[in-house]
C-alpha cells in the first residue's frame, strides 16, 4: 500500500522552530564566549609584568609565576573555544539539513 503525503503536523514544525531558536541562542552565547576568550588571551599577551617568556615543549615558561598561569588558562580556554566551535558547527548542520528535508517535503512533486 503506497504511502500517502501528509502535511507536516503543528509538533513535527513546532520541534523544528524550538530546534533553530535552541541553535541561534547557542550561537549567541559561543559568540559571546569567544569574544571575551580573546579578549583575556589578547590582555595577558599585553602583559608587562613579565620580562622574560620562553616557549618550551612542557608549555610556556616565565619569570612571572602569574603570567605562566594565566597563560595556561588562555591556552586551555582557547581549545574549548575550539570544540565550542565544532559542536556548534555540527548543530548547524544537523538543523539546515532538517530544513532542508523539511521543504524538500512540502514540495509538491512536478508533472511530466
Amino acid at each position: 500500500m503506497p504511502k500517502k503525503d501528509l502535511p507536516p503536523s503543528d509538533a513535527s514544525e513546532s520541534n523544528l522552530l524550538f530546534a533553530v531558536i535552541g541553535l541561534v541562542v547557542a550561537a549567541g552565547l559561543a559568540a559571546a564566549m569567544s569574544a571575551w576568550i580573546a579578549g583575556f588571551v589578547l590582555d595577558q599577551l599585553q602583559n608587562t609584568d613579565a620580562l622574560v617568556m620562553l616557549v618550551t615543549d612542557g608549555g610556556l615558561k616565565s619569570d612571572s609565576k602569574d603570567l605562566e598561569r594565566n597563560m595556561s588558562t588562555a591556552t586551555i580556554a582557547l581549545q574549548s573555544c575550539r570544540d565550542l566551535g565544532w559542536a556548534l558547527g555540527v548543530g548547524c548542520l544537523g538543523v539546515g539539513l532538517a530544513v532542508v528535508v523539511r521543504l524538500r517535503k512540502k514540495t509538491p512533486p512536478r508533472a511530466s
